[in-house]
This record gives structure tokens, sequence and C-alpha cells, in this order.
């Protein structure tokens, strides 16, 4: 009896092993990860004052992309504190957020809380739909840890800050620091790069 369910756990085993390298290699094909590099499309429509000046725009506000590098310490931390603390030290998804964020959720105040890492975040505002799934949320699990197979942790954090939404139509840190403060995002102060970080947070509040 005891050889016929080892030879059970065993083929379930070997079983369940498959069908994660098949939904893996699945995701890989279907889910192309140049599409990730490819700049957010600018405003189909601009009007101009007479001088040339923009005075009205239809569509996303965009901007020239910023490298991690060239911005101020202050400014990636902040993101870093309200978004992902642990970001570089994990693999794309965080059980301590996790956990954190269901224990909360269920015997919390009523405040919700999301367990979702800046390489999670990525992955769903590239690849998937606003969608509130558990097929949604394991996908974006699996396409999180591919990201972070193929890029370095500065590429991932650096593809997000330049394709987060911060409410107003402004897509990415540098159009929001010019939306918001009317200078670059390499000259934004820390409270002011907290504030831009706390946007990502609810940007349409």
């Amino acid at each position: 009896m005891g050889k016929t369910r080892w030879w059970w756990f065993t083929r379930a085993s070997a079983g369940l092993l498959l069908l994660l390298i098949l939904i893996v290699f699945w995701l890989a094909i279907t889910a192309p990860l140049s599409k990730s590099l490819q700049p957010i499309a600018p405003p189909r429509i601009t009007l101009l004052a007479w001088d040339g000046t923009p005075i009205a725009r239809n569509g996303a506000v965009v901007d020239k992309p910023v490298e991690v590098e060239k911005l101020p310490p202050h400014v990636v931390q902040a993101f870093l504190s309200i978004e992902d603390r642990r970001f570089y030290s994990h693999w794309g998804v965080d059980p301590r957020s996790i956990a954190r964020a269901l224990w909360s959720n269920t015997f919390g105040s009523g405040l919700k809380q999301g367990g979702s890492t800046i390489t999670q975040q990525l992955a769903k505002f590239t690849f998937l739909t606003p969608e509130r799934s558990l097929t949604r949320k394991a996908r974006e699990a699996l396409i999180a840890f591919w990201l972070e197979g193929w890029l370095t942790k500065d590429e991932i954090l650096e593809l997000y800050l330049n394709r987060v939404y911060f409410g107003s139509g402004a897509y990415g840190v540098e159009a929001a620091a010019q939306r918001y403060f009317g200078k670059s995002a390499r000259q934004v102060t820390l409270p002011e790069a907290a504030m831009l970080a706390g946007l990502v947070k609810s940007p349409s509040r």
C-alpha cells in the first residue's frame, strides 16, 4: 500500500512540474519581453499657441525616459520606501509583503493593502489588463519572475518609473515632475519626490 501511494505521489509531482514548465514556456511565447521596452504612445493631438507653446493635449502626457543613475538618490528611495522596500532583495514576488497584506486585509482596520512588488506592477500595467482575478495575479507573478530573469534590478526600476501613471494624464516620473512642479525629475526636492511616490498609490485622487 505504501509503494502504491508513493507511486501516485511521484506521478502527481512530476505532472505538476511538467504543467509549470509548460505554463512558463507558453508565457514566454505569448508575452514577448520586447513589448515592455516599447515607449508609451505620445499624445495624438497637441494644440499650440501662436508662439509654439503647447496649450492642450489629447492623449497620454509623456516625456523623455530618465535613467535611474541620473536621478537624485532621494527620488529613487521615495518610491522604494512607499512601493517596495525589499525591491533589491526579492526575485520579483515578495512573500513577506503578500503575507503582511493578507493579514492586514483580514484582521486590519479596513484599509486595503496590496502585496505587489514594483516588478509585479510593471508586469501588470505592461502586459495585463486591470481585471481582478486569481488568474491575472498568477500571470502577474509568472511575468514578474520572467522579468527578473531577463533584466537587472535597475532596468526594471527604470522601466517602472518611466511608465507608471501619476494622474492627470501623466505617465512616467519625468512627465509627472513637469506636470506638477514645472521642473525635471532630476531637480525635485525630497518632499516633492515623496508626493510623486505617493501619487502612484491612488493617482485618480
